[in-house]
């Protein structure tokens, strides 16, 4: 996984703090142009941090996911960790560590319900 910063964690903050957009009014919040944040988008669905929504096929609506808040999570350790995409998917990718629990908990993974 390869983000390109500041623009992909401002596309994810935009997503999270306002809700579903598309490109038009994520380049508006974030200050960066709109081609930009059209080429973007893309690759940040390929990493499964956003997701390209409807109504219509082509509407370029997209949404965050919760990988994509756990990247938020984890944002100031982007440069140090060693396998970004591991620390944020979670317990099978880290070993059960504390981070993972960060990164679950930030996802909406819910560790008890298998347990009622």
């Amino acid at each position: 996984m390869k983000l390109r910063q500041p623009t992909d964690f401002l596309i994810l903050e935009s997503l999270e703090d306002k809700g579903r957009n598309v490109a038009t009014n994520l380049a508006a919040h974030t200050g960066k142009s709109r081609k930009n944040i059209n080429t973007r988008l893309p690759v940040l669905e390929d990493y499964g941090l956003v997701d390209k929504i409807g109504p219509a096929e082509r509407s370029g609506l997209y949404e965050i996911t919760s990988k994509g808040k756990a990247a938020l999570v984890y944002r100031d350790q982007y440069d140090e960790a060693d396998d970004f995409e591991a620390l944020i998917e979670g317990p099978n990718a880290a070993d059960g560590d504390e981070a993972s629990e960060r990164a679950s908990f930030a996802r909406g993974d819910d560790e008890n319900s298998d347990d009622e």
